[in-house]
């Protein structure tokens, strides 16, 4: 079982550097991703990119599930992407309410694909390509935009978009 990492806040220079590619195999990939899926689980997140844990890699996990932060989430078992890629199945786009591990007590209203298609490798080395959509595309997209430096502030279209969380459980939530 991995350790508990602690997780970059906005400010931190990790969070706006483009991550490296790694190897499925090494043994720093290994030691990442474990303290990643222990990270993640102790968290109320869906997602998490290995450069929240200030490793510059390219690697993220989905583990979308039903969480306080997101009661209706799908669920999913929790995947490791390593070295993931996509692209646009369709120009359709959906604004919906994102928040961040990075940038706890926020959320706000992002602009995503509703279809992509998405490649990794998988933690056994193999090649996998799957098409996600809606909530499962956006999280994807979100956890991919740390390895390029991003964060899901930098797509909103409107400062009149960010909210707080505690407004957001008052307004959106109920």
């Amino acid at each position: 079982m991995g350790k508990l990492r602690q997780i970059a806040r906005l400010g931190a220079p990790t969070l706006r550097s483009k991550a490296d590619e790694i190897r499925f195999d090494s043994r720093i990939a290994r030691d990442i991703i474990s303290d990643m899926q222990a990270t993640l689980a102790e968290s109320n997140g869906v997602g998490l990119a290995a450069p929240q844990i200030y490793e510059p890699y390219r690697i993220i996990i989905l583990a979308s599930r039903p969480t306080p932060r997101y009661p209706n989430a799908p669920p999913m078992e929790p995947t490791v992407m390593i070295n993931p890629s996509y692209h646009i199945s369709s120009e359709q786009q959906h604004k919906d309410w994102e928040g961040c591990l990075s940038i706890p007590g926020i959320r706000a209203l992002v602009p995503r694909y509703t279809m992509i298609e998405i490649s990794y490798t998988d933690q056994q080395g193999k090649q996998t390509s799957q098409k996600l959509k809606n909530f499962i595309a956006r999280v994807f997209q979100h956890e991919y935009d740390h390895l390029d430096g991003c964060v899901y502030l930098d797509r909103v279209e409107s400062n009149l978009e960010i909210i707080s969380e505690q407004e957001f459980n008052k307004q959106i939530i109920g």
